[in-house]
């Protein structure tokens, strides 16, 4: 079976953070650092080139292929950040607190299972940290260690 293209690598996620640019989004990838370590009480790893992971699982799918991957995360893109919540996707009373929560939120965009954000002052922050609890705790539930 074909292994996963994005993977965990040995870089480190400071020196990862300290390198974005432009110097806004390389302050606002430290904030949403300290935020993703509060929720999830996780060490970042590095996921391929540019995603900041926290926690990890394994799982199946019907088909039979095998996943490895973060629990949650986020990546500092040019245009806007990419934070992963997946757990709003695989437990229905998440999403419907999920669907809530982005009422509040502030502007943004989504997609299959990311939150596009183009900075945090477009955020409310408190909102956004609920966000992230609600998914690490829904990921912990359908996938417990």
């Amino acid at each position: 079976m074909a292994e996963a293209k994005t993977q965990i690598t040995d870089r480190d996620p400071a020196d990862f953070i300290a390198a974005v640019e432009p110097q806004s989004k390389r302050e606002e990838a430290g904030r949403l650092d300290e935020l993703f370590r509060k929720v999830t009480g996780e060490a970042p790893k590095m996921w391929g080139p540019s995603i900041i992971g926290y926690g990890e699982y394994r799982t199946t799918y019907e088909s039979g292929r095998e996943v490895h991957w973060m629990r949650s995360g986020f990546s500092p893109r040019k245009a806007k950040h990419s934070l992963y919540l997946m757990g709003g996707y695989c437990d229905p009373e998440a999403g419907k607190r999920r669907d809530k929560l982005l009422a509040k939120l502030g502007k943004y965009a989504t997609g299959k299972s990311c939150l596009y954000i183009n900075k945090l002052g477009d955020v409310d922050m408190d909102v956004l940290e609920q966000l992230v609890r609600n998914d690490w705790d829904a990921m912990a539930r359908k996938y417990p260690d």
